[in-house]
C-alpha cells in the first residue's frame, strides 16, 4: 500500500517529500551549551556535567582524572567522549596521569561498544582549537565514534541529517552495562 505524500500548506512547495524534523538539533545549531568564554566559570558543559548524576549528565564512566560521556548532539549511535576533569584545552598540558587515563578510558570504551552495539570500526581523534573544528575549544575531549559496515546512507549527504536509532538515555545505560570493569 502506497501513501500520498501529507499536504503541508504553508510551508512552501508541496512535493514528493516526506518530512523528518528534528527539531533537537536546532538548539546546537543555535550554540545551546556552548561556553560564554574560555574559562571554567564560563558555562562549560564539560565542568557542569560531573556534578550531575551518570543517567542526567550522560556519563558512562567516571575515572580518577578522565571520565566518558556520551556526546550531546552525536554523530552515530554510541558516539562519547573522554573528558579530563581539570580544564585544559590543549592535549600537552595534560598531565602524564590525565594521558594515560585519557588513553585507558579511550580503550574501555572501545570494548564497551564492541560488546553493546557491535562496532565494527571507530573514528578516534580530538579537535584542537576553533579552526580545527573544535565546537568547546577551551576544554578538552576526545571523539569515540563507532563505525558499522555500511553506516553512511543518504541522509547526512543529503538531507543533512543523522537518524540515531535509539535515545541517548538508552544507549548510555547500555554501554554502562557493557563498560569492561578492568
Amino acid at each position: 500500500m502506497t501513501s500520498e505524500p501529507e499536504q503541508q500548506l504553508g510551508v512552501g512547495t508541496q512535493d514528493a517529500f516526506q518530512r523528518l524534523w528534528t527539531p533537537h538539533r536546532m538548539a546546537y545549531i543555535q550554540g545551546e551549551n556552548k561556553p560564554t568564554g574560555p574559562g571554567a566559570d564560563d558555562g562549560c558543559p564539560f565542568c557542569s556535567i560531573p556534578a550531575k548524576s551518570d543517567e542526567d549528565g550522560l556519563i558512562i564512566r567516571r575515572g580518577e582524572h578522565v571520565y566518558a560521556v556520551l556526546n550531546l548532539y552525536p554523530y552515530t549511535g554510541g558516539h562519547l567522549m573522554t573528558v579530563p576533569y581539570r580544564h585544559v584545552a590543549d592535549y600537552t598540558d595534560l598531565t602524564a596521569d590525565e594521558t594515560a587515563e585519557l588513553a585507558e578510558l579511550t580503550k574501555q570504551a572501545m570494548t564497551a561498544l564492541r560488546t553493546a552495539s557491535g562496532a565494527h570500526g571507530f573514528n578516534i581523534g580530538m579537535n584542537q582549537g576553533t579552526v580545527a573544528g573544535a565546537g568547546i575549544a577551551a576544554h578538552l575531549h576526545q571523539h569515540i565514534v563507532p563505525r558499522w559496515g555500511g553506516d553512511t546512507n543518504f541522509m547526512p549527504v543529503v538531507g543533512h541529517t543523522k537518524v540515531l536509532p535509539q535515545l541517548l538515555a538508552d544507549t548510555r545505560a547500555m554501554l554502562a552495562e557493557a563498560w569492561p570493569t578492568a
